[in-house]
């Protein structure tokens, strides 16, 4: 704050230090005021993964472990591409949102959510809703999340499209990443049992091996079987989406989703020390003009409400909160872990958007906005991006932008929109500068852009199979004779419904991979929107059953965060369904477009009618889901309204569906460094770290028979 009130520059430093002193201020106070006095954890409570083990879905694992499945699982699009497209606005607005908001709002309503669902045998956050606000509530929610859930993972998927097409590095690296990940499953379940850190040795040599393998595949004769088209990529991550869902969790999710983690962390941890060492400065504006005339090339509308709906899972995200009442309360061991899984993992997601916004606002301003305006805001050629960037205040010269795009080996970097490919530039840029130098900048920015697919696509597994969890719910609850589709043994079911949820977003994914405008510039905004609703509704959920649980005086902690997400996203989303501007509402395009193809004109983004008629489909879409969806969640908020006032009015009425207390037999650290009264207790016992079942424990053998199910 003094460098701007001086007028001086800013080092990017400062931001990972103002970022990494906040993150362990909340955890180390709120978090624990949270775990402690609101959500009152016990640790001698038996968590569902241990009563309900079956060895397909419930399954106690490791916390460390768990801690990098449930990371890479909520880890999507979001954290990297929503700062970076925020940046239009400046450095400062972005900064702030991220840092505040995952305080107060994000790392709370993960660890909650989280708690609640493993306190209900790890139901889904609308199974939840429907027994715990009523019916039509319910039902709202239920309708409510499996949209946003099909929307969220279409979107997730097109940035893994549009970063993998026409990418044979990418394409092997990150997929030799699912047989190494089978490998290590076996190797913990049948091999090895229990060797943590033996396997995750051989995971991550494995991982760098694939990924420096990739550059010699990208210039072998194998390029061309690994130089996959945008259609058949959707192709590729249907099916993989597909068999993601279906199998064990212990063979292919969680350890894919634990060796990625590695990457995603060393990467990340790599760039905040590479700022730390290079100390580059901000060169973006703290507030740019965009900010208050909301004409931003990168996207239209004012800093309130869509700076906060473009930066969606890096402060906030409802996508998370399917993750937190989905795969992850069914594989903790203790519910006190709640705090380290749940809060500690969106900081760390927190911590990859800082890093996203600062890779970002590093770059020459210029060159930042000649990769995320649309070609019809800066033309198609260096020279008129160069004078009308310029003529933004922003001045970039033809060869600077020559030269940018020559310097990471790519023919052209104009209008590469989405984010990714902004990102993967900054991060070159300072990795390089430690790293190789200019002659490590193409590796850098490819190594970027395969690192970012990975990141992504861990995200959609783990939603995947959330979905079918979902639809399995839903289906059950609907007719008793449909009973028999929430049982997690039931195969045809398992089969059904995993294939109904990928056909859903595999639709829409091709829908937006075909869409004139950009996929992104179609899907991002509803993406923004619903996820923020998603958030809300779990936060409102969290309320309700706050105070049914006799915690009134500690409602706050959602209610707070709840509303002024509810305020932000509803008004985002009046703006996005009603504005006059087609810029920004849908509607308005839409009938600027059939205006259009009425006067046989065609308009700038389409090639010809068809596109002309498609653009005008998509905006009908994008303005009915968004219209739809805001009604849903005002229906479940009216309704949680109602069964609030009831249960202050009349707590004897109250009746919670917790599952019955049974007492737990399993020990384990509720930190991921356990402390020293909890690695006595694992000793007396004659448990390793990952802790286990005393009674369990086989003579003459050093691992238990829990110990081998928890990794």
């Amino acid at each position: 704050m003094l460098a701007l009130s001086r007028g001086e520059d800013v080092s990017a430093a400062w931001m990972v230090a103002a970022a990494l002193g906040s993150y362990a201020i909340g955890y180390r106070f709120y978090s624990r005021f949270i775990l402690r006095r609101v959500l009152r954890a016990d640790h001698t409570r038996a968590t569902p993964a241990e009563r309900l083990e079956d060895g397909l879905d419930y399954q106690p694992t490791d916390r460390r472990v768990l801690l990098g499945h449930h990371f890479a699982g909520i880890s999507g699009a979001g954290p990297l591409v929503g700062p970076v497209l925020a940046a239009q606005m400046g450095y400062l607005p972005g900064t702030i949102w991220i840092i505040v908001g995952v305080i107060f709002a994000g790392a709370v309503q993960d660890m909650v959510v989280l708690f609640f669902s493993t306190r209900r045998d790890g139901k889904s956050l609308g199974q939840i809703a429907r027994e715990e606000i009523g019916p039509v509530g319910g039902v709202a929610g239920v309708i409510a999340i499996f949209t946003i859930m099909i929307i969220l993972l279409a979107v997730l998927a097109l940035v893994v499209v549009n970063a993998l097409a026409e990418s044979p590095w990418g394409t092997f690296s990150v997929g030799m990443t699912i047989p190494i990940a089978l490998f290590m499953g076996v190797y913990l379940r049948y091999i090895r049992p229990g060797r943590v850190a033996e396997v995750t040795g051989i995971g991550v040599a494995l991982l760098l091996f694939v990924i420096v393998a990739g550059r010699w595949v990208a210039n072998s004769g194998w390029a061309d079987a690994f130089t996959l088209d945008p259609r058949t990529l959707v192709i590729c991550l249907v099916l993989y989406g597909f068999a993601a869902s279906v199998v064990p969790v212990w063979l292919l999710l969680v350890p894919r989703d634990y060796l990625s983690t590695f990457m995603k962390i060393g990467t990340i941890g790599l760039l905040a020390l590479a700022l730390v060492i290079t100390l580059p400065t901000l060169q973006m504006e703290a507030v740019t003009d965009f900010a208050r005339n909301g004409e931003g090339p990168v996207f239209a509308g004012s800093l309130f409400p869509f700076v906060f709906i473009t930066i969606a899972c890096g402060a906030l995200s409802g996508f998370h909160a399917l993750i937190s009442s989905g795969t992850t309360p069914k594989m903790i061991q203790k519910e006190t872990q709640v705090r380290s899984i749940g809060y500690g993992g969106m900081l760390m997601e927190s911590s990859v958007a800082v890093m996203a916004i600062t890779a970002a606002c590093v770059l020459d301003p210029g060159v930042y906005f000649a990769m995320n305006a649309p070609p019809a805001a800066i033309g198609d050629t260096v020279q008129a991006a160069a004078e009308t960037i310029s003529s933004w205040g922003f001045v970039i010269t033809p060869e600077q932008l020559t030269e940018a795009a020559a310097s990471v080996e790519e023919g052209s970097l104009l209008s590469r929109t989405g984010g990714a490919p902004t990102l993967a530039l900054g991060l070159a840029a300072i990795l390089s500068d430690i790293l190789g130098g200019d002659a490590m900048m193409s590796f850098w920015y490819h190594f970027a852009i395969m690192f970012e697919a990975l990141f992504i696509l861990t995200a959609i597994d783990a939603g995947t199979r959330v979905g079918r969890f979902i639809l399995q719910d839903a289906l059950a609850s609907a007719h008793p004779r449909l009973g028999r589709f929430r049982s997690s043994s039931w195969l045809p079911g398992i089969l059904l419904t995993s294939a109904a949820v990928v056909g859903l977003w595999g639709w829409l994914l091709w829908v937006g991979v075909n869409d004139p405008l950009g996929g992104i510039n179609t899907l991002y905004p509803i993406f923004g929107i619903s996820n923020q609703l998603l958030g809300a509704v779990a936060l409102a959920v969290c309320t309700v059953l706050l105070v049914k649980s006799g915690r009134l005086r500690y409602a706050w902690v959602t209610a707070v965060p709840m509303t002024w997400v509810a305020v932000v996203t509803f008004t985002a989303s009046w703006q996005k369904v009603f504005s006059g501007d087609p810029a920004v509402g849908f509607l308005a395009r839409r009938d600027l477009y059939q205006d259009g193809i009425d006067r046989g004109e065609l308009l700038p983004g389409a090639a010809d009618m068809s596109e002309m008629r498609t653009i005008v489909n998509n905006a009908t879409l994008d303005a009915a889901l968004t219209a739809v969806l805001a009604l849903l969640v005002l229906v479940i908020f009216v309704d949680a309204a109602r069964v609030t006032l009831r249960s202050i009015r009349s707590p004897e009425s109250v009746r919670l569906r917790e599952a019955p207390y049974a007492e737990s037999r399993l020990i384990a650290p509720a930190e991921l460094i356990a402390t020293r009264e909890e690695k006595a207790e694992l000793a007396r016992a004659g448990l390793g770290p990952g802790g286990g079942i005393p009674a369990q424990r086989a003579p003459g053998t050093k691992e238990t028979a829990t110990e081998e199910g928890s990794h």
